[in-house]
């Protein structure tokens, strides 16, 4: 069997493409710069605490680098609406929080609007809604 690199030929493939390799650049940026990942969430590990570093690179970065790069690679409908569904669910618990954490703050609505537009330029494609 003979790999190929499945390169994106339509305008929704671009789309997905996209925004797989953001989220797999997202992915390694939590991965090898953990530190500067925190500082753009706004979260903190604790000195005394370094296993929370290891959650950053491990289970934050896992996901993100995980799906963006089965996407990149296969360029599957299933794989791709994976993507766009794991974006819409980051954006409804962005909502829950706002709602029920006191988080009705500028930077989370920034960052509903990013996960709301990376979900919907994927699913958009996975869905059918553009060729």
């Amino acid at each position: 069997m003979e790999f190929a690199f499945p390169w994106p030929m339509s305008e929704g493939e671009w789309m997905a493409w996209a925004v797989a390799a953001f989220t797999l650049l997202f992915g390694l940026m939590m991965l090898f710069a953990p530190g500067l990942t925190y500082r753009l969430l706004r979260i903190q590990a604790r000195p005394d605490h370094p296993e929370a570093v290891a959650e950053g690179r491990a289970t934050m970065s896992g996901f993100y680098v995980g799906v963006g790069l089965a996407a990149i690679l296969l360029a599957q409908p299933l794989i791709y609406l994976t993507l766009g569904l794991c974006w819409a669910l980051t954006a409804f618990g962005r909502i829950v929080s706002m709602l029920s954490d006191d988080g009705n703050t500028l930077y989370n609505w920034v960052w509903l609007v990013i996960e709301a537009a990376l979900a919907g330029l994927v699913l958009a494609y996975a869905l059918g809604f553009v060729a």
